[in-house]
């Protein structure tokens, strides 16, 4: 209880009365005091049918945000080039959530709150409902205009080797160590045997298995997602500990039991691989900011990129159509 104290006050210290361009934690305050309770509601009403709707929540923000930014471009329904359709985005989810939130919203606040801020609230949201920590959402983002499936042609893939996601990252203005928390995300959620087929038997450069796989792990791997399988079968991303938020994930990937490739290259980089060791050093709980406090400000920090703000785009009123 002293620690999960400790954690809050150290993540509530770096919001409070920080403003980032026009984004700030209390922006609906006055105009639409009741929107995080709406949202909350929402999503929570979801979770009671749907467990597994956490991490498809989560995974909406970080899409959404990583093409032009924080700017509900992925909501968007308009046809076959509409971005939410990109190979990079296979998979993604949560749509009708969102547009039911913002329904809600909207019944009582119309044409104030935007998509955007109502998919950030909505990850937070998420990431509580699986024991993650609290965080204040900064809102104030507008909706976006534009939708395109050509513009999310350069998202993180599980196949990038740590380089090119270190550059991917920068170039979204985020850190290495941004880079870990935010894979730690798959501390909750499951992928489908398509991502693992290259991994387990066609890795390069012997065409065989990646050899960073423990060996005690790799018939487990085999079993699950056997060469020539149903690559539709869908295993969890962090073994031992898939439904719920901690630093399992990167406890796996210290010890070879990393599922995607792209997260077990986080141990293959020292710059990374210092910031996963730092959170199971001896001294780890006395110094340095706890893992969970580390997470929530890393996101924080990417629901700020790229944000629409002031008269720049939109609200709109429904999430998927301009």
């Amino acid at each position: 209880m002293g620690m999960m104290i400790f954690v809050m006050i150290l993540i509530l210290s770096n919001q409070i009365e920080i403003s980032h361009g026009q984004l700030k934690v209390g922006f609906y305050d006055k105009k639409c005091p009741n929107v995080e309770s709406i949202v909350s509601g929402v999503v929570n009403k979801v979770a009671a049918s749907n467990k597994n709707i956490a991490p498809v929540l989560l995974r909406l923000h970080f899409h959404d945000c990583f093409v032009q930014g924080c700017d509900a471009s992925i909501l968007i329904e308009n046809g076959p080039n509409a971005e939410r359709h990109a190979f990079g985005h296979q998979g993604v989810g949560g749509f009708e959530v969102i547009e039911k939130a913002k329904a809600e919203v909207e019944a009582v606040c119309p044409q104030l709150v935007s998509c955007a801020d109502i998919v950030a609230i909505a990850a937070r949201d998420a990431i509580l409902l699986v024991n993650g920590p609290f965080y204040n959402v900064e809102t104030g983002r507008r909706d976006g205009l534009v939708s395109n499936v050509s513009l999310a042609d350069n998202m993180p893939d599980v196949d990038d080797s740590i380089q090119q996601l270190k550059d991917k990252f920068f170039q979204k203005g985020l850190s290495h160590k941004d880079l870990v928390l935010l894979t730690a995300a798959h501390t909750i959620g499951t992928t489908a045997c398509f991502f693992m087929t290259k991994r387990l038997y066609n890795f390069s450069p012997n065409r065989g298995s990646d050899p960073s796989i423990n060996p005690k792990f790799l018939p487990e791997l085999k079993s699950t997602c056997p060469q020539n399988g149903d690559v539709n079968v869908r295993l969890s991303m962090d073994r031992g500990s898939g439904e719920t938020f901690d630093s399992q994930i990167l406890q796996n990937i210290r010890s070879g039991f990393a599922v995607l490739q792209s997260d077990a290259n986080l141990y293959n980089d020292e710059t990374t691989r210092r910031v996963v060791d730092s959170y199971f050093g001896f001294l780890s709980p006395f110094f340095g900011t706890p893992f969970e406090a580390d997470f929530a400000n890393a996101m924080v920090k990417m629901g700020r990129i790229g944000v629409l703000t002031g008269s720049q785009g939109t609200i709109r009123r429904v999430c998927s159509a301009f």
